[in-house]
């Protein structure tokens, strides 16, 4: 499995597990299980969730997926904007902690940005509650540019270990500017901050449909879902989080790791999916 290094050195899997949309349904909860487990075991040792995925109840699935494992495992996990309080933080945490089921977080994010409470108040929380021992280190999701820029510069801003972004053939926003903000000083320099891409296959099957991503799957044995992973994982500095719910797709994960895409192959997704031209704002999930 290779690796991606965060902000403070700590090396994780370049391709990891979602669970947005775990947690939902009890009929499929076992299932769920397994997939996760399988992963870990194939090496997709760092899973993501949120507190907003499935109420909960998708961190209540990663906590029975890790069951006698924690220690193989990176868990990341979100915080509601509304919840990334000084006083709310740490009771949000707290609660993500029993759902899970560990005693500290690897890594937790604010899920996105909201007006209030101050982007300083929360970062100052974050520091308090790594500073207790409740979690390893603190990072950002849906920060654009400007976003980032203010970050940094916020006493202890640095210490941003990570930024989760939606990235994919059809939403390739980042890559005019935030991408290469955070990544263009790759490791071992301080300023490095890696991305990582939720949604990386998109939200339906519109885009593995595409006929030029099914021609070129078909040119190196796979589908276009591994073609679409393969196509995000070649950025250094980027961590896909795709989710897979049965060990079937987990197992069609892990194979893009063996996808290496041709010039020619960037060159045919480059026309049909074009790069941005221009700055647009992020979507929030």
């Amino acid at each position: 499995m290779r690796t991606v290094a965060l902000s403070d050195g700590k090396r994780v899997p370049a391709l990891g597990q979602g669970t947005w949309g775990m947690g939902a349904s009890k009929t499929v909860r076992a299932s769920e299980v397994a997939a996760l487990r399988l992963g870990i075991e194939l090496g997709m040792s760092l899973i993501d969730t949120a507190e907003m995925y499935g109420d909960g109840g998708a961190e209540q699935i990663v906590a029975e997926a890790i069951t006698g494992q924690h220690e193989r495992v990176f868990i990341v996990t979100k915080v509601y904007p509304h919840n990334a309080s000084r006083s709310k933080l740490p009771k949000a945490c707290e609660r993500s902690l029993n759902r899970l089921r560990i005693d500290a977080i690897d890594l937790y994010l604010l899920h996105w940005r909201e007006r209030t409470p101050p982007l300083e108040e929360t970062v100052n929380a974050f520091e308090k509650l790594r500073a207790a021992g409740k979690i390893k280190r603190w990072g950002v999701s849906n920060f654009d540019v400007d976003d980032m820029k203010e970050l940094f510069s916020l006493e202890h801003g640095r210490d941003c270990a990570a930024n989760q972004v939606l990235y994919n053939f059809q939403s390739r926003e980042i890559e005019f500017d935030l991408l290469p903000f955070l990544t263009s000083n790759i490791e071992p320099q301080t300023s490095y901050i890696p991305v990582m891409a939720y949604s990386p296959v998109g939200h339906s099957g519109d885009l593995l449909r595409n006929r030029v991503l099914k021609k070129i799957a078909k040119t190196h044995d796979a589908t276009p879902a591994q073609i679409a992973l393969a196509w995000v994982l070649r950025q250094p500095g980027v961590i896909a989080i795709p989710k897979a719910s049965t060990e079937a797709h987990v197992r069609d994960n892990v194979a893009s790791l063996r996808v290496q895409l041709t010039k020619e192959d960037l060159t045919d997704l480059d026309r049909e999916f074009p790069p941005p031209k221009s700055k647009s704002q992020l979507p929030v999930l």
